[in-house]
């Protein structure tokens, strides 16, 4: 695979360090991703954009989905997950997930998460929408995710691995045969490294999370601007599904015009008995589906929108008044919260609700080993497309394919890593020398070992633009005007950063100097807000050309033109590369079958523990999943 000739517009590295892994996020993917590393005796840095919790795993509250209540089978969670995928999962990596799955989360429960438990020490289990069992295990109540996240950064910071915090990832480096060596990367003036650096390493794994802020309105942190998806793109990774952004139903509605992150509120209530209703009070998704508000998110989501738009609303309703304020308070605090912090009470009113985004079912394309298509680059979590959810992710899924595919990228990166069995590996070649001229971006070709031109930044500004462009143009509901509108809005974005980019490099040789505040407004000044936005711009355009590209309904994609499914020409999947001139271009699969990344390479099985590993193993005669 050949580099596209990209890059972002960066000082070269002032620094370096040098590892066996480095691992870009720190959620529950690439925290239990390092800390498998870390047990294989791999030199391990972690990468992370904020502070090591601070990432969109500590936001997840429902739980994490798993074959762990008696009578519940793996069997039972991939039939419910093929369903929800609405024909596009590949069978194989959901067999995967769910398989290993149970297993996968008693270790996380050994690394010290503690999850709900009854009187007697069972897990407590809910259901969500698309589950036909109670089989999410919940933490806190309703804080699921901020219990795991504090278990694996305290097991991060046992286990003393070296982090590298607030520090956004630009580029990947690649050596003279195009293998992963590492990552460019700028620390935003805070620990021991600061402005651009490098880490150089042979094996890299994406585990930045979503690409939420791309709309105005989403239920992800401010740090979710899509970075790993355009990092991929830049170095020439395949991506695949990105149309298919899921839209929660039932986020907490703030006003017309509200943008960023939003309250979430958890389909575990709808779970535990909360109905959807109307301003009259009327439950208008009994009918719509045999599990009413516990559908598959898509389908609530679009009956949402369509009561919406019939009665003219801004929003439904989510009724759990009949909870009483005692299960409220002990089942659902950081909700309660959240509502009163706003000024309603789910005791004694319905909270008023709309789906906003939420969460990326497609991403970097992988094999079962979280493989992508540039040698020595791995994607795991919500960055990457598995196969798992195919287009439209079953609730829980989440955390959960974050754990399984960590494990199964350690054992593949221990397996063929001579630093795994003792020997440290060395420096790629296009690192070995010292200083910054040895580090070259991984879109660099063998005839520019220096790089090309590098991609005009986006003035910080344009952030809200596209972010309305995207809500206007691509969100729940789309068409091929719509799309069409979007797709000619964001080119203008780009055109307009190419111009001023022109003029700025035609009156000054000189690279600015980087900034890290605001209102810079200059595409051609680097900095994280400039960096983050070309991110965004990126991912958005890329995302407008699948969706406009993909003419009909499925899942979490919504073409009020196209309003029915079309398994005959659709019943397959999207896979989208970047060309040296930025333009993305899209390839149809022959089938649903989820492309491999490499035709010849077998799924290496259940994912081996090592024996040094902090997250304690089950001991060998204990009772397996059924």
């Amino acid at each position: 695979m050949t580099g596209t000739g990209i890059r972002l517009t960066a000082p070269a590295p002032g620094w370096a360090i040098d590892a066996d892994v480095v691992v870009v996020g720190s959620g529950v993917a690439g925290l239990t991703a390092a800390l498998r590393c870390t047990a294989a005796g791999l030199r391990t840095v972690v990468v992370t954009k904020a502070r090591l919790d601070d990432g969109s795993t500590r936001w997840a509250q429902g739980g994490i989905a798993a074959a762990l209540g008696e009578g519940d089978t793996p069997e039972q969670h991939l039939a419910d997950t093929l369903v929800a995928g609405a024909g596009l999962c590949d069978e194989e990596a959901v067999r995967a997930l769910v398989t290993e799955g149970p297993a996968a989360v008693r270790r996380l429960i050994g690394t010290g998460a503690h999850f709900d438990t009854s009187a007697t020490g069972e897990l407590q289990l809910t259901r969500e929408g698309g589950h036909h069992r109670r089989r999410i295990a919940h933490a806190g109540g309703d804080a699921t995710g901020a219990e795991i996240s504090r278990a694996l950064v305290e097991a991060v910071r046992d286990a003393a691995l070296r982090t590298v915090e607030n520090a956004l990832v630009l580029d990947l480096l690649t050596d003279e045969d195009g293998h992963t060596s590492g990552v460019t990367l700028h620390v935003m003036g805070e620990g021991q490294h600061d402005g651009v650096g490098a880490v150089r390493a042979p094996a890299v794994i994406l585990a930045t999370g979503g690409m939420g802020q791309v709309f105005s309105a989403t239920t992800n942190p401010a740090v979710s601007t899509g970075d790993g998806v355009a990092l991929a793109l830049r170095a020439g990774a395949e991506v695949s599904d990105l149309e298919f952004v899921q839209f929660h139903p039932t986020v907490l509605f703030l006003g017309t015009g509200a943008e960023g992150q939003q309250p979430l509120v958890s389909e575990a209530v709808r779970g535990e008995g909360a109905h959807l209703v109307d301003a009259d009070g009327v439950r208008f998704m009994l009918g719509q589906h045999e599990l009413a508000e516990l559908a598959p998110r898509d389908i609530v989501a679009k009956a949402i929108m369509r009561r919406m738009l019939e009665q003219g609303a801004e929003h439904m309703y989510l009724d759990a008044r009949h909870f009483g304020a005692t299960m409220w308070e002990t089942r659902f605090p950081t909700i309660l919260a959240a509502c009163r912090a706003h000024g309603i009470d789910p005791v004694t009113e319905p909270v008023p609700v709309a789906p906003a985004a939420h969460y990326a079912s497609g991403g970097v394309r992988t094999d079962l080993r979280g493989r992508t298509t540039v040698p020595g680059l791995y994607a795991c979590g919500e960055v990457a497309c598995t196969g798992v959810h195919g287009a439209n992710r079953l609730a829980s899924n989440s955390l959960l394919e974050g754990l399984v595919f960590a494990e199964r990228i350690a054992a593949d990166i221990a397996a063929n890593s001579p630093a795994g069995s003792g020997e440290r590996t060395a420096v790629p070649r296009a690192a070995a020398a010292s200083g910054p001229a040895a580090l070259r971006p991984a879109s660099a070709g063998p005839a520019e070992p220096a790089g090309t031109v590098p991609l005009p930044l986006i003035a910080p500004e344009a952030r809200a633009v596209i972010q309305r462009i995207m809500s206007e143009g691509a969100g729940v509901l789309r068409s091929a005007r719509s799309l069409s509108t979007a797709a000619a809005a964001l080119e203008t974005v780009y055109e307009q950063a190419q111009e001023q980019d022109q003029e700025a490099r035609s009156q000054s040789q000189t690279l600015p100097r980087v900034q890290d505040g605001p209102g810079h407004g200059k595409a051609a000044v680097p900095g994280v807000e400039s960096w983050e936005t070309s991110n965004l711009l990126c991912v958005a355009r890329v995302l407008v050309a699948a969706a406009l590209e993909r003419e009909e309904t499925r899942g979490c994609h919504w073409r009020e033109d196209r309003p029915e499914r079309d398994d005959t020409d659709w019943a397959r999947h999207l896979v989208i590369s970047l060309t040296p001139d930025r333009r993305p271009v899209l390839r149809r699969t022959a089938t649903a079958a989820f492309p491999p990344v490499d035709p010849g390479s077998a799924d290496p099985g259940p994912v081996p523990l090592a024996v040094s590993s902090p997250v304690t193993p089950p001991p060998a005669d204990a009772p397996r999943e059924p």
